[in-house]
C-alpha cells in the first residue's frame, strides 16, 4: 500500500524536504521578498535529486554545475530588484523530447547521437528569457512512441507513491520529478494522452494547452501532433508555466496568438453560469470498467463542481472509438521517426517503436489519409457536443497507475491508452488532468476537464476552482528510497 505525507501537517520534515514542497510561485513571493535565494533553492534540489533519483530514474540527464551558475546569477538579479522574468530563479526540467542547446537530445532513444543540440527548443528558449534555472532533461519513453522510460542509470522510471507501479508515459519522468520534489514545475508533451495520462497517476496537474497555443520546433504536424505543455503540483503554478511557454516563435508555423490577459491572473473568476457535462462513457462501446475508488471520486468532483456555481448535468455522447484512429497515426509517425536514424543505428531501437514502425511502412496512404478524415470527423462530432456545454468532465483514468512491465516484455502490463485522453488529443482541444483523491491503496486518482478549441483560459479555471474545493493534496512518501 502506498503512503503520503502532507507537506502542511509533516513534523519532521527538513529544510531540504520543506524547499522541495514550495510551489513556483511560492519560491517567487519569497525571492521578492528577499527571504530566500535561489542558490539555497537550487543546491536544495540538487541534493534531492542526488538521493532519490538513482531509484526514482526521472532524470535523463542532471545538469549540476548550470544550474548552479544559473541560481546565481538569478540570486544576483533579486538583489538588485531586477528579476528577467516570471520564473526567475526557478527550478525546472524539460522532457527529453525538446531540445536544450548544448546538450545530448537523446530523445529516450539508444539509436540518436550524443552530439549536443545547437539551439534550444521553443520551450526551452521561453524558459531562459524568464530565468528559469533548467535542471535537466526527464526521461521518456522512446521517442514519445512506446517502450518504457528509463532514467540515467538505465533502470526503468517508477512512480513516486510505490516504486512497484509505472508514473505513467511517455512524459513519465517529468511527472516524477515534479511529484518527488525534485522541481516544482517541468515542461512536457502530449500526443496521445502523454502529459494526462502520467499526471493522474502520479498525483500532480497535467495540461495539455489547445493545438498550436506553445511552439514547438521542428513544428508538429505528422500523425497525431504532439502539444506541449506544464506539469505542476498546482493549477496556479501550472498556469504560470503556461504563460511563460506560450510566447511567439517563428519557428512554428501553426503557433497560436497570446490572449491580451495572462492566464495565470484569470483563474480567480467565478464559474457561476459556466455549463459543465459529465459522463464516463464517450464512445459507442459505451463505458470502459472504472476502478470504485475511481467511480467514488469522479462522483465527488461532480458534487464539488455543483458546489461552487457551476451548472453540472449529466451528458450523452456516442462518438466514434478514438483508439483505432490513434493506432494508425501513431504508426506513421513511428515509421517516419525511425527512418529518419542513420541505417547503422536502427538496430538500437526498442522492439515496441520497431513494432510500430513495421505497422506504419505496411500501410498505404489511402489507410493514412482515412485515418485523418476519420480524426476530423471526431473532432466535428465533438464540437457538436460542446454547442450545449462549455466544458466536459470525464475520469482522466479509469483506473490508478498499474504495476510496471515485467523485464522483457513490449508492452507494460495493463497500459493502454483510454480513451478519455485520447479523444482529445486527436480533437487537439485544451484539457486538463487534475488529482481529486487518494484510493483505498493510496493512490492518487485524478478527473479531466476539457474545453473548446481555443478555450484553455475557462479550462485552468474550472481546474483552479476545483482544486481550492478539494483543498490540499497529499505527496508521496519516500520511504522506500534509502538514505
Amino acid at each position: 500500500m502506498a503512503t503520503h505525507t502532507n507537506p502542511k501537517t509533516a513534523s519532521s520534515v527538513t529544510d531540504t524536504d520543506t524547499l522541495s514542497q514550495l510551489g513556483a510561485g511560492e519560491l517567487i513571493e519569497r525571492y521578492r521578498a528577499g527571504s530566500l535565494s535561489p542558490v539555497t533553492v537550487i543546491d536544495a534540489i540538487l541534493e534531492r535529486i542526488a538521493w532519490t533519483d538513482p531509484h526514482l530514474g526521472a532524470f535523463a540527464q542532471v545538469a549540476v554545475e548550470t544550474a548552479r551558475e544559473a541560481a546565481a546569477a538569478s540570486a544576483e538579479r533579486w538583489l538588485r530588484g531586477h528579476p528577467s522574468g516570471l520564473l526567475d530563479g526557478v527550478p525546472v526540467s524539460l522532457k527529453d523530447l525538446l531540445a536544450v542547446a548544448g546538450w545530448p537530445n537523446r530523445r529516450g532513444s539508444l539509436a540518436t547521437s550524443y552530439l549536443p543540440a545547437h539551439a534550444d527548443s521553443p520551450a526551452a528558449a521561453r524558459l531562459r528569457e524568464h530565468g528559469a534555472v533548467i535542471l535537466g532533461t526527464t526521461a521518456t519513453a522512446e521517442f514519445g512512441l512506446g517502450g518504457h522510460a528509463q532514467g540515467r542509470s538505465g533502470g526503468a522510471t517508477h512512480n513516486p507513491w510505490d516504486p512497484a507501479r509505472t508514473p505513467g508515459g511517455s512524459s513519465s519522468g517529468a511527472v516524477a520529478a515534479v511529484a518527488a520534489g525534485l522541481g516544482p514545475i517541468a515542461v512536457g508533451t502530449d500526443g496521445g494522452g502523454s502529459i494526462r495520462t502520467p499526471a493522474a497517476y502520479s498525483g500532480v496537474v497535467g495540461f495539455k494547452p489547445t493545438f498550436g497555443r506553445v511552439a514547438h520546433a521542428p513544428a508538429s504536424f505528422i500523425g497525431v501532433p504532439a502539444h506541449v505543455g506544464p506539469i505542476a503540483r498546482s493549477v496556479s503554478d501550472a498556469a504560470l508555466l503556461f504563460g511563460v511557454l506560450a510566447r511567439p516563435d517563428r519557428r512554428d508555423p501553426f503557433h497560436l496568438p497570446q490572449p491580451p490577459r495572462p492566464w495565470h491572473q484569470q483563474l480567480a473568476e467565478s464559474l457561476d453560469g459556466v455549463r459543465i457535462g459529465y459522463t464516463v462513457a464517450l464512445e459507442h462501446a459505451g463505458a470502459p470498467h472504472l476502478d470504485p475508488d475511481v467511480a467514488r471520486a469522479f462522483s465527488a468532483a461532480v458534487d464539488r463542481l455543483r458546489g461552487i456555481g457551476a451548472l453540472v448535468e449529466e451528458v450523452t455522447l456516442d462518438l466514434p472509438p478514438a483508439g483505432p484512429i490513434l493506432r494508425t497515426l501513431a504508426a506513421g509517425r513511428a515509421a517516419l521517426t525511425v527512418r529518419g536514424i542513420p541505417a547503422g543505428n536502427r538496430h538500437l531501437v526498442g522492439p515496441e517503436v520497431q513494432q510500430r514502425a513495421a505497422e506504419g511502412e505496411a500501410l498505404t496512404g489511402i489507410a493514412y489519409l482515412e485515418a485523418e478524415a476519420a480524426r476530423v470527423a471526431l473532432a466535428d462530432a465533438v464540437a457538436v457536443a460542446f454547442e450545449h456545454i462549455d466544458l466536459l468532465l470525464t475520469p482522466a483514468t479509469s483506473t490508478v497507475a498499474p504495476l510496471l512491465p515485467v523485464p522483457g516484455s513490449v508492452r507494460p502490463s495493463g497500459w493502454s491508452t483510454p480513451s478519455y485522453v485520447g479523444t482529445f488529443s486527436l480533437t487537439r482541444q485544451p484539457a486538463i488532468s487534475l488529482p481529486i483523491s487518494l484510493s483505498s491503496d493510496g493512490l492518487p486518482v485524478a478527473v479531466q476537464l476539457v474545453g473548446r478549441f481555443g478555450d484553455d483560459g475557462l479550462v485552468l479555471r474550472a481546474a483552479h476552482q476545483l482544486e481550492l474545493s478539494r483543498g490540499a493534496f497529499p505527496r508521496p512518501d519516500l520511504a522506500w528510497i534509502p538514505g
